[in-house]
């Protein structure tokens, strides 16, 4: 009977110890009141980040280590669609949204960001994604003038800083966007065709 009894503590322990031991290599998660460290951060601990505030701050401390004196995160609420502002090298201000999404990131990403230049004044302005972006977004970006930042750049970003290579990083944020160069006379000699929504029309024929 004793010999069961030891057998089952023995049991108890080495359960506990694997426990123990799966609990002691899970990483945990950046609180909000830690300061996060760029230096520290990987693309992974991005993925694993509890919201979108935390990206945001990641980005934040990125910048400032990257020598990006002047920048900073504008507040939780009442943003106007802006989640960081910084002046570049050449000394234009921009303003950046930031997305860390599991899924492409949807136009409205760009809608936010460029509807915020006025409000603060800026030059530019920019998406950083930890995904893709949908063809829509990349489209109407490509109309505006508004930089995306895709995973694969916010990778070569985070590699480029942690190697020492902070003028290649910097190369890369400001580098120019995609832009999309259709006048108003292009519109008409390519015919190209504006959807309108035909159904509203057929109801505004049948009203009157």
């Amino acid at each position: 009977m004793l010999g069961i009894f030891n057998a089952a503590i023995l049991i108890v322990i080495i359960v506990a110890g694997i426990v123990l031991f799966i609990l002691s290599k899970k990483k945990p998660q950046y609180s909000h009141n830690e300061v996060i460290d760029p230096l520290k951060i990987t693309i992974k601990d991005i993925d694993q980040m509890a919201d979108g505030s935390e990206f945001e701050e990641y980005l934040y401390r990125l910048f400032l280590a990257l020598g990006y004196k002047d920048a900073y995160k504008t507040q939780g609420s009442r943003d106007f669609g802006a989640d960081l502002v910084f002046t570049d090298r050449e000394g234009y201000r921009n303003v950046v949204q930031a997305k860390r999404y599991s899924n492409p990131v949807g136009l409205g990403a760009v809608q936010e960001v460029y509807g915020s230049m006025r409000y603060y004044r800026a030059k530019r302005s920019m998406v950083i994604s930890s995904n893709q972006y949908t063809s829509a977004c990349e489209e109407l970006a490509g109309y505006n003038a508004v930089k995306l930042h895709n995973r694969s750049d916010l990778i070569n970003i985070i590699d480029l800083f942690k190697s020492g290579e902070i003028n290649k990083a910097k190369d890369i944020i400001e580098s120019e966007p995609r832009i999309i160069l259709d006048s108003w006379d292009n519109y008409m000699n390519n015919n190209k065709v504006i959807k309108k929504d035909f159904k509203a029309e057929k109801r505004l024929v049948a009203k009157k």
